[in-house]
């Protein structure tokens, strides 16, 4: 299944089926239910999609696709933490399709990604995320990667009436 899972930079042609996954008609949305939903994201019209990649994530080396057999299921993506530091990196990975959940197929591609990360910046000697109890899923693919839970903040993440913990997870790069 690996070799049928790919990282892929943003291409302009990319833009309209990257919004169809993910917001448009070929999206079931779930995955906002799971992607820190407390944050209240809208859903981006085809017009507040494009304006807003168009620039930002075209052949940005800190957001790609993901390609399952070809086809867009996802985007993986990083961000510094520490602002212009730029020693504490954290990524993300969103599915956009939940019949592709439980397949391995995050696991893979975050795989993917620390590995290119820790390539791209060979200066870091730690890449980690940040999710919510709310998503076992991402806290599973911690586990898988063996990343370590290095941080839970107790019931500061509210949604729909209920508090939930935030959850840091790390890798160093000699545990990849």
């Amino acid at each position: 299944m690996e070799q049928n899972i790919k990282l892929k930079f943003v291409e302009e042609k990319d833009i309209k089926q990257w919004w169809e996954k993910k917001y448009g008609s070929q999206s079931d949305l779930n995955w906002m239910q799971y992607n820190g939903p407390y944050f209240k994201d809208p859903v981006q019209t085809w017009e507040e999609f494009y304006d807003s990649n168009k620039a930002k994530a075209i052949n940005n080396p800190m957001r790609k696709l993901i390609l399952y057999n070809d086809e867009i299921v996802g985007e993986v993506s990083a961000y510094w933490e520490d602002g212009k530091l730029k020693q504490w990196l954290e990524v993300g990975i969103v599915l956009f399709d939940s019949n592709s959940w439980g397949h391995g197929i995050g696991t893979i591609a975050l795989r993917q990604w620390i590995i290119e990360m820790f390539e791209l910046f060979s200066y870091l000697p730690h890449i980690g995320f940040t999710t919510w109890s709310g998503n076992i899923g991402m806290e599973i693919i911690g586990d898988k990667l063996g990343m370590t839970k290095e941080g839970v903040i107790r019931k500061v993440r509210y949604w729909e009436n209920k508090y939930y913990d935030s959850i840091k997870y790390g890798i160093l790069r000699n545990e990849i």
